[in-house]
C-alpha cells in the first residue's frame, strides 16, 4: 500500500488541531497552575511513589527545579511530601485530593471538547479513526525503547 506523500503533514496538522481543542477545553476551565505543574501533577499520578530525583528525571530538568516546582504545587495544596514507609530518607510526592478532582475535571473537560469534534464527523469516518489510531499507537510502542519510553510520555503528559 502506498503512502500518501502528505500523510506525515496532516498528522501533523491533525496534531496541532488536537492540541488546539486540548488547550482551549483546558483554558475554559479555572485553572490555578500552569501547565507544567499540570504536567508534572499528571506525572505524579501516572508514577506512583515518585520522588523529586524520579519527577526530574521524567521532566528531564535538574533536582532543584524540580523541586521548585513541587514547592509551587504544595503552596496551593495540589501536592503534598511524605516520607517514603519503606526508607524514611526517601520522600515520596503525593497528589492531594484537590489534585485528583482538579486533573478528574480537566480530563473529562478534554473528553467533552474532543468529542464535540467527534460527533461534527460521519460514524463511519470515526471508526475508521479510531482503527487508525490503535494501528499508530501500536507502530509507535513497537519502535519505543525501554530508555526512551518515559521520555514520550513526559511529552505527552
Amino acid at each position: 500500500m502506498e503512502r500518501p506523500p502528505n500523510l506525515a503533514a496532516a498528522i501533523d496538522a491533525a496534531a496541532e488541531a488536537l492540541i488546539g481543542v486540548l488547550d482551549s477545553a483546558t483554558s475554559q476551565h479555572a485553572v490555578p497552575v500552569s501547565p507544567t505543574q499540570l504536567r508534572v501533577l499528571s506525572l505524579i499520578m501516572s508514577h506512583p511513589n515518585t520522588n523529586v530525583n524520579r519527577l526530574a528525571e521524567l521532566l528531564d530538568v535538574v533536582p532543584s527545579s524540580a523541586s521548585r516546582l513541587c514547592d509551587r504545587l504544595e503552596a496551593v495544596g495540589l501536592l503534598r511530601r511524605a516520607a517514603d514507609p519503606r526508607d524514611r530518607r526517601e520522600v515520596r510526592l503525593l497528589p492531594t485530593a484537590a489534585a485528583e478532582t482538579l486533573l478528574r475535571e480537566l480530563t473529562e473537560r478534554r473528553h467533552q471538547a474532543v468529542q464535540a469534534v467527534l460527533d461534527r464527523m460521519p460514524n463511519r469516518v470515526q471508526h475508521e479513526l479510531l482503527l487508525a489510531l490503535v494501528a499508530f499507537g501500536q507502530a509507535a510502542a513497537l519502535g519505543a525503547t525501554p530508555a526512551n519510553s518515559d521520555s514520550a510520555a513526559v511529552r505527552t503528559a
